[in-house]
């Protein structure tokens, strides 16, 4: 009931006497801390986890408790955190070790250190490190896929495409090898190589992971659209730009350049996904009227769009979390559900909605 009502630090609290009572295993307290975490109830989120660390003697779970912290810490953190993070990340590998029971830490190290502390280069050695444990292909598929990721931010694309490759190879169809596929299209796409990525993708549009097909779908449409409207592919090559900004965390950078896109490409049909990839950076920067500004502006002038049900359920999402106007969020969601009902939001505006009506959730 209390899970079902949001009031998660009352959950925790029947969740840690049901523990003392049975002194069992604490997997139901740790699917506590990840629906609080999904739910960005962080603090809680945050709670629960400690409290895990505190209370098991099996390394494993202890090791799942700190690197939730860590990740929860990282998400809510500004830079003024990020010292104390890294601190604590190498606290607890000096407790642990460098370890194969370690991996999934240093992995989200290692990213923590190229992602939000410029140290690409220690981030690379600590990944490369680990390659030397004798641990199967699939289990050091996520280390290479993040030294991929990590090359790309350096803009070493080349060599990020030899970690894709080997994980796509090595693990044919698997979840991860999809993955891979769909991050040596992003590379390609991001080096102003649309052909090739076109190509790629149209391959994984029918990926058995979900999250792939989508992400793979929208990408190729993204770029079949604006290659057909423009030969020369200047909007499109400009996006791109700003994507990759966006994915090194250089969000003024790319605002900027999907500025330069709204203000010169008017007639273009890029323009209603650079308003929405600038929504999202202003979210990001807490800039959240000017990401309502985007997203109203999709809503009202680009009605036939395929992004009409992203901006609503952004938009949605926004007034509700941040801006505290839930009538008008509400009412989103509802047109949402009405208009859009074949939209991949509409399960989650469904329950949103019914939630902001005051409706009991089973």
């Amino acid at each position: 009931m209390f899970i079902q009502q949001k009031d998660y630090n009352k959950a925790f609290a029947q969740e840690k006497a049901i523990y003392k009572r049975q002194m069992q295993s604490l997997n139901r307290l740790v699917e506590l801390g990840l629906i609080a975490e999904n739910q960005k109830q962080y603090d809680d989120a945050i709670s629960v986890f400690n409290y895990i660390i505190d209370n098991t003697q099996d390394i494993d779970t202890k090791l799942v408790g700190h690197l939730k912290v860590l990740q929860i810490k990282t998400k809510i953190a500004t830079p003024s955190d990020y010292h104390d993070i890294k601190n604590k990340y190498e606290t607890v590998l000096e407790t642990y070790g460098k370890t194969p029971q370690t991996l999934s830490l240093q992995i989200n190290y290692a990213h923590f250190l190229a992602f939000n502390f410029n140290q690409e280069d220690q981030a690379i050695l600590i990944l490369k490190n680990t390659l030397k444990y004798k641990l199967s292909e699939y289990d050091l598929a996520p280390v290479k896929l993040e030294l991929g990721d990590i090359l790309i931010l350096k803009e070493k694309f080349n060599e990020a495409l030899i970690y894709y490759t080997q994980i796509e190879r090595n693990l044919k169809n698997s979840t991860i090898a999809q993955e891979a596929r769909f991050k040596i299209a992003k590379a390609s796409y991001y080096k102003g190589d649309f052909k090739w990525a076109e190509s790629q993708l149209k391959i994984l549009k029918s990926s058995t992971s979900q999250l792939t097909a989508n992400d793979a779908l929208d990408l190729k449409l993204l770029i079949s659209d604006n290659r057909a409207e423009d030969s020369l592919q200047v909007a499109l090559t400009k996006y791109a730009k700003a994507d990759l900004l966006a994915f090194q965390n250089k969000n003024d950078q790319a605002i900027t350049i999907l500025n330069s896109i709204l203000e010169e490409h008017k007639t273009e049909v890029i323009i209603p996904q650079a308003l929405l990839k600038q929504a999202t950076l202003f979210e990001i920067k807490k800039e959240y009227q000017n990401a309502k500004v985007n997203y109203k502006r999709i809503i009202t002038d680009f009605k036939d769009s395929i992004l009409m049900d992203n901006a609503l359920y952004n938009l949605a999402e926004l007034l509700a979390n941040h801006l505290n106007q839930t009538e008008e969020a509400k009412q989103l969601y509802e047109e949402l559900l009405f208009n859009h009902s074949d939209s991949i939001y509409a399960v989650d505006a469904r329950k949103k909605f019914r939630a902001l009506r005051g409706d009991t959730l089973n």
